[in-house]
């Protein structure tokens, strides 16, 4: 039988327009807008820091990446150039978001890069030292965290009003410089690192979403490292080295815009450190292994829907202390744990009981058939990156720390039997009145799952 004229011509037009119509699946903008204090304030990162800013070495910014599908599902990440989000701070911010622009949470990733030269932002590790610094310094905390609240709703709507349709696709590449700072000692890094000696459990993925207008354009990339920000340790304001790569990617690639997002670097360090040259090193070492991904390796399309999820779990603590145990406390030598004891103190005095849990906030959005995307609360360690992409997909599974809110140190249960600054230690810093439960490991992957929908 002698097919009709028509169907060749069909097939010949449907080879042109199905790409076409596929360019229409997603849409996307992406917008920037500093967020660099205005005047000297206190900074945040190292609980010895006695004075406020001197200085600036670059600006901090907040940069924002709507997306869409074909479905008209969208989501906003906003990264910020900062130590952390407290609660509050955060929860006010995706009030403004909701209120202005319709964004539901569960449509909100807000991601820190944790760098150590950034403002304090309103009670982030509020009993580390801030207490020194006296009233007027603490009127620009709170200052600063309405500032902040309203340059991330007018860099949500830019990105908005930039909203077009796109090209997305994903790729992961490896960076090498991150260190697990618990099982090697800072001075002998470089010899053990020359040796091939270096211990201890690391992520050295770097996952890349590029975002590209119908004109092949590169207009934005996101992308991650876990790994802490702590290059630097002066008096000048400084997104470290994620803000020295998100710079260097920008003059690689004029128009884009990059946003980075810190992975579970809680236990890791970028060492040697505590150079300008070092942090630019590592800074541009990040965007040649992003650019190898963009320019060099093949990236996978983005196909599918954008399915977006939140939610906050009662993550429990361990043994609560006694009045009597904090009473003891507020004579301890070490400062930090004075003035938690005495937080503590102040939540019993007012009738209210120490609570046994902290509200845990997790997302995870599925970005098309391939990428998940999952945003965890505090400073994680790295074993939880490692132990969901063994149960997951891969280096298609993207896990950010230091999102929505950083209440405190996330230790895995090895990091908890273990103990040391990340399984203890540094609890006081954040004013929670007790460690972890050791069921805390479990209570988030299994939240993961079921918000994947593959869990009990």
């Amino acid at each position: 039988m002698k097919l009709p004229r028509s169907i060749p011509m069909f097939i010949v037009l449907w080879g042109i327009l199905a790409p076409a119509l596929a360019d229409e699946d997603w849409q996307a903008g992406a917008a920037k807008i500093s967020i660099t204090p205005e005047q000297p304030m206190a900074m945040s990162g190292y609980g010895d820091r006695d004075h406020p800013a001197e200085g600036k070495l670059t600006d901090l910014w907040a940069k924002a990446l709507v997306l869409q599908d074909a479905s008209s599902h969208r989501a906003v990440l906003v990264t910020l150039d900062l130590v952390g989000l407290h609660r509050a701070t955060s929860s006010e911010i995706c009030d403004s978001l909701r209120d202005s622009f319709g964004f539901e949470r569960h449509q909100i990733a807000l991601c820190t890069s944790h760098t150590h030269t950034g403002p304090v932002v309103g009670d982030n590790l509020g009993p580390m030292a801030y207490d020194i610094l006296g009233p007027d310094q603490q009127k620009l905390v709170d200052e600063y965290a309405n500032f902040l609240r309203g340059k991330v709703v007018t860099v949500v709507g830019d990105a908005l009003e930039r909203l077009v349709p796109s090209r997305l696709s994903w790729g992961s590449g490896r960076s090498t410089f991150a260190v697990n700072r618990r099982n090697n000692q800072e001075s002998n890094v470089p010899e053990l690192r020359t040796a091939g000696e270096l211990q201890g459990p690391v992520d050295h993925d770097v996952p890349v979403l590029a975002v590209r207008d119908l004109n092949d354009e590169l207009t934005a990339v996101v992308f991650g490292y876990a790994c802490h920000a702590t290059a630097l340790s002066f008096y000048r304001w400084s997104g470290d080295y994620p803000g020295f790569a998100q710079l260097e990617l920008e003059a690689n690639h004029p128009g884009c815009i990059a946003l980075f997002f810190a992975g579970c670097g809680a236990d890791q360090n970028p060492l040697p450190r505590r150079s300008v040259e070092l942090a630019q090193y590592y800074g541009r070492r990040l965007a040649t292994d992003v650019d190898a991904v963009l320019l060099t390796a093949k990236m996978l399309p983005v196909t599918g829907e954008l399915v977006a999820d939140y939610r906050e779990i009662d993550l429990p603590l361990d043994t609560l202390p006694t009045r009597e145990q904090l009473e003891a406390d507020t004579e301890s030598s070490h400062r930090y744990v004075v003035n938690n004891a005495r937080r503590q103190l102040a939540i019993l005095d007012s009738g209210q009981p120490l609570s046994q849990t902290y509200p845990y906030p997790i997302g995870v959005w599925q970005i098309g058939s391939d990428v998940q995307f999952i945003t965890l609360g505090g400073e994680v360690v790295v074993d939880y990156a490692l132990r969901l992409k063994t149960e997951l997909a891969g280096t298609a599974t993207w896990v950010a720390g230091y999102a929505h809110d950083v209440m405190a140190y996330i230790p895995s249960r090895r990091v908890l039997r273990e103990g040391g600054y990340e399984g203890k230690g540094a609890m006081v810093l954040y004013g929670l009145p007790a460690p972890w439960s050791p069921k805390i490991e479990n209570a988030i992957i299994d939240d993961v799952h079921r918000q994947l929908g593959d869990g009990p």
